[in-house]
């Protein structure tokens, strides 16, 4: 399959294309915390998490770390490859894709802390790291 059929171009300031479907936050899957009584640190981390940039349709490749202290619920392992694995094909830039993995895991947890870490791997003399934190919007009063 060519470029063409993975992705809608348009066109602005810079040509650019973007894959026309996302991964669903819908396959992430829960389980109740086992010690709701305690702070606790939970760390994941994905050493394969591949997407595909935009601008050129090249493959990026990182590392996506998970931290997050549980409330009510914990993410369960599988479905969360599966998220992770759902951006395979997907046109994004790496800023994009670790604020957004943030913004589903903080929408579906509800944790008392979450930080996404995504170690991206050196293409054309770069490596980046991109760091998001996700908070619990705050209650009116």
């Amino acid at each position: 399959m060519g470029l063409n059929e993975h992705f809608a171009f348009a066109s602005g300031p810079a040509v650019c294309c973007v894959k026309t479907s996302m991964a669903d936050p819908k396959i992430l899957e829960t389980f109740p915390n086992p010690a709701p009584g305690r702070d606790y640190l939970i760390e994941h981390t994905h050493h394969e998490f591949t997407s595909v940039c935009p601008m050129t349709g090249h493959p990026d490749f990182a590392a996506i770390t998970v931290r997050y202290v549980p409330d009510r619920t914990c993410v369960e392992l599988k479905s969360l490859k599966l998220y992770f694995h759902a951006y395979r094909n997907e046109g994004i830039f790496f800023e994009a894709a670790t604020n957004r993995i943030c913004d589903d895991l903080g929408a579906r947890l509800r944790p008392r802390s979450l930080t996404i870490v995504a170690d991206w791997k050196a293409r054309g003399g770069f490596s980046s790291v991109i760091t998001a934190e996700w908070r619990p919007a705050r209650r009116r009063r």
